[in-house]
């Protein structure tokens, strides 16, 4: 039996050993100024790997034997963030970086900002030094991707994607292979928790490395540098992420517990410094509008010799206590923006324009280009839109023609190049019936838009597309039922897929019928089988938005759902009534019920709760009375004792409705704390302001 004493220095050594490597790692990665050569670093390694394996009970979280990934994980898991992970507002000109600027002035000025006053009796005024002359806090944009990396006692123990901004993926093991984060931060007195912002992304020169080995190994190239990391970042085997040579620049910060906040955003980058986290060195200080776009145009002028791709710059108010007075605005903070590098665009030629039938029976031209790099991407179709625009822009096959592609915005022309047009260019002439299934085009006089008139049962282009629809992740979410498979069982109509009720019909889609399609093997098909299966448990919002109403996104199934609460209700529901559901006007009203008119779409609904689909219903809330008929709210700060969405809900059920912003028509603005520029133009245009208890006995008064 081992001694004490050998125990004891055991745990010395794998203890010195991973401070080592440690220390290695960052001399490597982050400084680039390797400390002893790989072979050295190797025998290291792997004496430490020796010893944790010899014995388990050395393992610990911060060992640099993480970094080479474990094995496969199932699925990614959901983490909610401490704090929600913010996008940021974006401008493009320097007019909206002047704006930006004056609105900060206005800001830090305002009364409402530090002591809100719905009655109009003043507050004190935020003092501050000149404030012709904020201090900002410049750094780049980072073209990578969004993580929140959390740290308990000063031990990195989770990492998640920003996803929504209040919940996203679970991608620890994937983070613990990227050499530059450590594990275990550089103090000895850490935080109690702390969570660190930042973005992961790929250096150019890794890129070009990852695309060789590639291209040696027959494989399909990576389009960018981004594209590879998110592929790396999401793999469920974190070996091969370890492959990818990720890198990460902390740039934010979420909850932070047992110690102090850094009283600006440059202290907070450099405490970052101080523990160990990697930070970009080309940041800055500045003071004004005029500091703000110089340092724009002498980053723009460095771009290309970066040795990471950017988008961008941001400008973040630099004093913590001045981002605390200006708060935040819908999903983004008001104390920061990000100014975007003007679109890239090339020049390429319109081999042919094609038409494409979208899922309404929308006729989407396209211009078939002949392939040209633009933004890091090789593109080959852009959108024209419609037909008006294509004449509008007059674009013709065999054009030159400008292609401007922004980030991950879907590529588009921007114009001809009139001078370069061959002598028998045609121009586009939109087909008179669908390429797909034959059936006319028809196009309303009010409409820009053509549609094909085939519907799901002839058209399959309608089918498909419906069915990706209804099957996607924010509708009935049924995983694994993606693109190629819907394809399949459109096209080889074995099983034949018609409508979405089909495929809950065991009859058509069962076992056999999947397994005989192309790639689908035994345990393939069970997975959909059991998905579909899952999907049957849904909500009534999800499902109104599975069904493809025309006009009718997201939101607005949210509001349908929570007006009506149950589906009858929404089947039975005529213009009139729809119009009480917020955010929805004429068009919309008239879309629904001309949806639910047509007795194809009734039969597939009593199809799909045959099949058991199913969510949980209730009744209507009461309307007390119509006194807020025809009045329009709008909600803006935070109230003390009452949720946006109960304040509206509140509004609703006395048939009022709610909109996002302040105009003439507006009859009331309730307001809270942190009102902003709503309640600065509400003054402005008289309208009546009314804090929480004003509100309350508002209601009260009408309803008695």
């Amino acid at each position: 039996m081992m001694s004490d004493d050998a125990k004891q220095d055991r745990q010395l050594r794998a203890k010195w050993l991973r401070l080592e490597l440690e220390k290695h790692n960052q001399a490597y990665y982050v400084h680039d100024t390797p400390t002893i050569p790989d072979a050295e670093y190797d025998l290291l390694f792997r004496e430490l790997q020796e010893l944790e394996i010899a014995y388990p009970e050395l393992l610990a979280p911060d060992s640099p034997t993480h970094r080479v990934g474990g094995m496969p994980i199932p699925e990614f898991k959901q983490v909610q963030h401490g704090l929600p992970m913010l996008s940021l507002n974006n401008g493009f000109e320097e007019n909206d970086v002047i704006a930006f600027d004056r609105r900060i002035q206005d800001g830090l000025r305002s009364n409402e900002l530090s002591t809100p006053s719905v009655s109009g009796k003043s507050g004190d005024l935020f003092e501050s030094t000149d404030l012709s002359e904020v201090e900002y806090a410049a750094e780049l944009k980072f073209d990578g991707l969004a993580i929140n990396l959390r740290y308990e006692d000063g031990i990195f123990v989770q990492a998640a994607t920003r996803g929504d901004g209040a919940t996203g993926e679970d991608v620890t093991n994937n983070i613990r292979t990227v050499h530059v984060i450590p594990l275990r931060l550089h103090t000895d007195h850490p935080p109690k928790l702390l969570d660190v912002r930042g973005e992961v992304l790929m250096y150019k020169s890794d890129f070009a490395k990852l695309n060789a080995k590639q291209r040696a190994a027959g494989q399909k190239e990576f389009a960018n540098p981004r594209n590879a990391a998110a592929g790396g970042l999401r793999q469920l085997d974190a070996r091969i992420t370890a492959q990818r040579s990720l890198r990460f620049f902390a740039y934010g910060v979420g909850v932070l517990e047992g110690a102090d906040m850094p009283a600006s955003h440059s202290d907070l980058l450099d405490w970052y410094v101080q523990l160990g986290l990697p930070v970009c060195h080309e940041r800055a200080v500045i003071k004004g509008v005029a500091g703000l776009l110089d340092y724009f145009h002498a980053i723009g002028k460095k771009r290309s010799q970066l040795p990471y791709d950017i988008d961008g710059v941001v400008y973040k108010v630099n004093r913590r206590s001045e981002q605390q007075k200006l708060g935040f605005v819908s999903r983004a903070p008001r104390f920061a923006i990000a100014h975007k590098f003007p679109a890239e665009e090339a020049l390429t030629t319109v081999q042919d324009i094609e038409v494409q039938v979208g899922r309404t029976g929308a006729m989407t031209p396209v211009a078939r280009l002949a392939p040209v790099a633009v933004g890091g991407v090789i593109v080959t179709n852009a959108t024209l839109h419609n037909e008006d625009e294509v004449k509008r822009k007059d674009i013709r096959i065999g054009d030159t023609v400008i292609v401007r592609r922004a980030g991950d915005v879907i590529p588009e022309v921007v114009a001809c190049v009139i001078e370069r047009r061959p002598s028998d260019a045609p121009q586009f002439v939109m087909p008179l019936v669908c390429p797909i299934c034959h059936s006319p085009i028809v196009r309303p006089e009010e409409e820009a838009v053509a549609r094909c008139s085939g519907g799901w049962i002839q058209c399959a282009a309608q089918r498909k597309g419906g069915l990706m629809h209804f099957a996607s992740r924010r509708a009935m979410d049924v995983e694994g039922l993606g693109e190629q498979l819907i394809e399949q069982l459109v096209d080889k109509h074995v099983p034949p897929i018609t409508t979405a009720a089909d495929l809950y019909n065991a009859e058509k889609l069962n076992l056999a019928s999947l397994v005989a399609l192309d790639r689908m093997a035994d345990k393939s098909a069970r997975n959909i089988l059991e998905a579909l299966e899952k999907s049957k448990s849904t909500t009534l919002a999800r499902f109104i938005y599975a069904l493809g109403i025309r006009h009718v996104g997201e939101a607005t199934a949210k509001a349908l759902a929570q007006h009506f609460a149950n589906l009858d209700g929404v089947l039975q529901a005529s213009e009139q009534q729809l119009l009480e559901v917020a955010d929805i006007g004429p068009v919309v009203a008239a879309s629904i019920v001309a949806f639910f008119a047509d007795a194809l779409n009734l039969d597939v609904i009593q199809q799909l709760r045959a099949a058991g689909v199913a969510w949980l219903e209730g009744e209507p809330a009461p309307r007390l009375s119509n006194v807020l008929q025809g009045k329009t709210i709008v909600l803006t700060g935070a109230l003390p004792n009452l949720s946006r969405d109960q304040a509206a809900a509140m509004i609703e059920a006395v048939g009022g409705k709610v909109t996002g912003s302040v105009s003439k028509k507006t009859s009331y603005v309730v307001a809270g704390e942190d009102a902003g520029s709503k309640l600065i133009k509400a003054q402005e245009l008289n309208i009546p302001l009314l804090n929480e208890a004003e509100f309350l006995q508002l209601l009260a008064e009408k309803s008695a």
